[in-house]
């Protein structure tokens, strides 16, 4: 046996498949081979000379590969299978996108360069940004914000420049429904606003009378997630931003979930005042393990004095240039450096490039029909939260397979033992033992079929042996931690012996 140690997590024991490097070490053993090597350590400045070797496993290059192919192959990935992480979008992206963003006209630029150098980039931003808004409804972009819950933090800025612009600085309130992402209640408070929650009603809706009620002349804005987090479009969405703009507010659209709206509709349509899009998510990056994302917040006209500079535009001449704050002096400034991830927007760039008005449209359609597929297929193992027809996603409640014996978290460890990603689970918070999952369009009809018979397995292995599932997974190279002692014994680093 031997032990593997994780970052937040306790010792847990598992089969020999792959010693830690230190394990293969042997002292002496090395990976560098080039003749006169020690000549050259003697050119090295004495002020910048080691005075004792790092403490680092002596390999050869064989070994270090291997080690790290070894693990890789261990690991799971969108190439090898179903990601269903509901409120994720882990979807399949075409390579051709990756191989697009790595054109050494793209690659291997630098943002300090002169705009009349980096045409080709500046160009792309500013279509990238027309393109945005179109699909957004919104009449301007900025492609700044790193992730969604930057824009969030963004748009939470120019909600207060806006405010205080009209002479109107009482307004330190944002309110959020109790189905938010954490991110939004989150983002409003690094702004310095309190922040008020309002239920949602018994069909999965913002609960519009309790809206009404928090509204007053304090009120900053609304975040509004739509479809929300329940899988749900708004049914009353005109008439949520009509309240909030009658009491002097603005709305903010998370566009977590834009994939649904593609060709369904438009935020800016809705009564939105800005809405971001995750691009890394809706149009095309492999994310996930803190990779990078891009989050750019499109906005309606009255809040484009506020929008972060620089801003990408084009010129009479033709010629593409990034302008200042000179030029903008309303604007709350420069939220990252430079202009944002670039290799994440020219893959957004070509995804919509590469599938036009037409194949955008299909993609949110077969996002929203695969959902509703791969639900009235397990309908009759799991009880569905809310019992209204889902867009992309739909959250199941594992409530009855609790008092069977097993709950949210026993199925989807029991879900890797046949074969599949587990699904967003606990989430959203206001379903109990939530089971949250999105197929995504990517997804062709023989995996769902799998995927769904997978689940209903679970339901009946439960009903008849819970203690099974509650021990998964038992095929998985790591068996379950113990949690308990990974929260009160973390091992945080590795230490021999």
């Amino acid at each position: 046996m031997s032990r593997i140690r994780f970052e937040t997590g306790a010792v847990t024991e598992m089969p020999a498949l792959e010693p830690l490097l230190y394990e293969l070490q042997r002292p002496g053993r090395t990976g560098r081979h080039v003749r006169g090597g020690e000549e050259a350590d003697a050119l090295i400045p004495a002020a910048f000379a080691r005075v004792a070797p790092l403490p680092l496993p002596e390999l050869s290059e064989p070994q270090v590969v291997r080690h790290y192919t070894h693990l890789a192959q261990l690991n799971y990935s969108v190439d090898a299978g179903m990601y269903p992480l509901g409120s994720c979008t882990m979807k399949y992206n075409p390579k051709i996108n990756d191989r697009a963003a790595s054109l050494p006209g793209f690659a291997d630029i630098h943002p300090h360069q002169p705009d009349e150098t980096v045409q080709g980039a500046l160009r792309l931003f500013h279509e990238l940004q027309e393109l945005l808004a179109g699909i957004s409804g919104m009449d301007f972009v900025t492609l700044q914000p790193a992730a969604g819950a930057h824009a969030e933090f963004t748009a939470m800025l120019m909600f207060k420049a806006y405010h205080l612009a009209r002479g109107d600085p009482k307004r330190r309130r944002v309110i959020v429904p109790d189905s938010a992402h954490g991110t939004n209640p989150a983002s409003a408070a690094m702004c310095g606003f309190d922040v008020t929650t309002v239920r949602s009603d018994g069909r999965g809706n913002v609960d519009l009378d309790a809206l009404t009620a928090a509204l007053g002349d304090d009120v900053v804005g609304f975040m509004l997630t739509n479809p929300n987090t329940l899988g749900l479009f708004e049914e009353r969405v005109r008439e949520v931003c009509a309240a909030v703009h009658a009491a002097g507010g603005l709305v903010y659209g998370d566009g977590a979930n834009m994939n649904a709206l593609l060709g369904v509709a438009r935020p800016g349509d809705l009564g939105f005042d800005c809405v971001h899009i995750n691009v890394h998510k809706t149009f095309s990056t492999p994310h996930g393990a803190g990779g990078p994302g891009a989050g750019p917040l499109c906005v309606k006209r009255h809040l484009e004095p506020f929008l972060p500079v620089p801003r990408v535009i084009k010129d009479g001449a033709g010629t593409y240039r990034r302008e200042s704050l000179i030029e903008h002096p309303s604007s709350i400034g420069r939220v990252r450096s430079f202009g944002g991830n670039f290799g994440v927007l020219v893959r957004a760039y070509t995804y919509i490039r590469t599938l036009g008005e037409e194949g955008l449209v299909e993609t949110g359609r077969d996002a929203i029909l695969a959902a509703n597929y791969l639900l009235a297929l397990v309908r009759e193992g799991y009880d569905v939260a809310y019992e209204r027809t889902p867009m992309h996603e739909f959250v199941l409640t594992a409530a009855k397979q609790k008092t069977q014996g097993a709950n949210g978290l026993d199925i989807a460890k029991a879900l890797i033992d046949e074969g599949f990603h587990p699904p967003t689970v606990y989430f959203p918070l206001i379903v109990p033992e939530a089971l949250m999952i999105e197929p995504t369009e990517t997804e062709p009809k023989e995996t769902l079929d799998a995927f769904a018979a997978a689940l209903l397995r679970i339901a009946k292995r439960i009903e008849t042996d819970p203690k099974a599932v509650h021990d998964a997974p038992v095929k998985a190279p790591l068996r379950r931690l113990d949690e308990v002692a990974a929260g009160r014994k973390p091992v945080l680093r590795y230490r021999p012996g």
